[in-house]
């Protein structure tokens, strides 16, 4: 299933205090989301946003509703 990714602004303003080469690490790593949800993904339990993806050091907390996958 392909997803879309629909960024909060919080998320941007987070994305924009990041190095640039973390930067686009990060969005490559969010870009794998589109397909699958691949990647370093995990289930959270007893927590909102139910997901997180791990690229290096950094956590991208998201949760999907229908096709869309909000950071």
């Amino acid at each position: 299933m392909n997803y879309q990714i629909d960024f909060k602004p919080r998320a941007i303003k987070d994305l924009q205090s990041i190095a640039p080469k973390m930067r686009e690490r990060i969005l490559a790593g969010l870009e794998k989301l589109q397909d699958d949800l691949s990647g370093d993904v995990k289930h959270l339990t007893n927590f909102i946003p139910e997901y997180r993806l791990r690229v290096g050091n950094y956590r991208a907390l998201f949760e999907i509703e229908g096709d869309t996958v909000i950071l």
